[in-house]
């Protein structure tokens, strides 16, 4: 009998502490060690110090006025995201592939190009009579514009991975369409849209190019918090813009956390049922 000998290296799968290290420590660089001197930054004069430049009037205001925008970003995009997924993926017609190439463009496009094209058509000089500058549904399409490819690009590969047959059999049992998609479709569709929906609020609150023209940074009226924060470095007030700063991530922290539990919560509930 011949003895096979037993490889140095063989592949496992896993990673292993090298990799684990390499991962952690790319990680911290990154991410961990920028937030911690954002965090400091920020506690600079003390506890009080950041509750006082978080709850001054101005700072509330950009706040109440970034996360409510950023709400009605996420839910738009959830509807009309879906649905071009769905389009996509169960339509067939001419110009599919470049319409499904058109998505990625604003993740390409520079935010600032965006905003400009959008002052363009909705500015004072608007070719078609819609002048949205320095109002709040001009924030609101530029930043539909920025974030949609998140739902869409979450939803499509869960809609290509669909079992279409249990749509049939509801189908063939007297469901209408309505019944299908939301007894049907929607309840596999809801992670993915959760978690679309959460990317495009955190990517919101936080963005800048898309909005500096077009949303017209008039205080307590338009100006997001990314405005804000710029502004407070230009005064030399760069504790007021950490303070800020560090608000903004926690609101993103804890949209994300609660919608990766109920993301999960309905993954767990869709495989119990199956």
């Amino acid at each position: 009998m011949v003895r096979r000998r037993k490889p140095l290296f063989a592949f496992t799968g896993a990673v292993g502490p090298l990799g684990i290290g390499v991962a952690t420590l790319w990680l911290s660089i990154i991410v961990l060690l920028p937030l911690a001197a954002l965090t400091t930054h920020a506690f600079a004069d003390g506890v009080s110090g950041f509750v006082d430049a978080v709850t001054a009037p101005a700072a509330l205001a950009t706040l109440r006025i970034t996360v409510v925008v950023s709400v009605i970003v996420a839910l738009i995009n959830a509807v009309m995201g879906t649905l071009i997924a769905w389009v996509l993926v169960r339509d067939e017609f001419p110009g599919k592939k470049v319409v499904n190439a058109l998505i990625d463009l604003p993740f390409a496009l520079p935010t600032i190009v965006a905003s400009i094209v959008l002052l363009s058509l909705y500015g004072p000089m608007s070719p078609i009579g819609l002048h949205l500058n320095a109002t709040q549904p001009g924030l609101i399409i530029a930043l539909a514009f920025v974030t949609l490819p998140f739902v869409v690009r979450a939803v499509q590969p869960v809609l290509l991975e669909t079992d279409r047959e249990v749509e049939e059999a509801a189908a063939s049992l007297g469901a209408d369409n309505f019944t299908i998609f939301r007894s049907v479709v929607l309840p596999t569709l809801g992670p993915a849209i959760l978690s679309g929906a959460g990317l495009a609020f955190a990517r919101a609150i936080g963005e800048y190019g898309s909005i500096v023209l077009i949303g017209g940074n008039i205080p307590y009226k338009t100006q997001m918090a990314s405005q804000y924060i710029q502004q407070q470095i230009e005064i030399d007030r760069p504790v007021n813009a950490a303070a800020v700063s560090v608000a903004l991530l926690v609101i993103a922290f804890v949209a994300l956390f609660v919608l990766r539990v109920v993301a999960n919560r309905g993954r767990r509930r869709e495989e119990n049922d199956a």
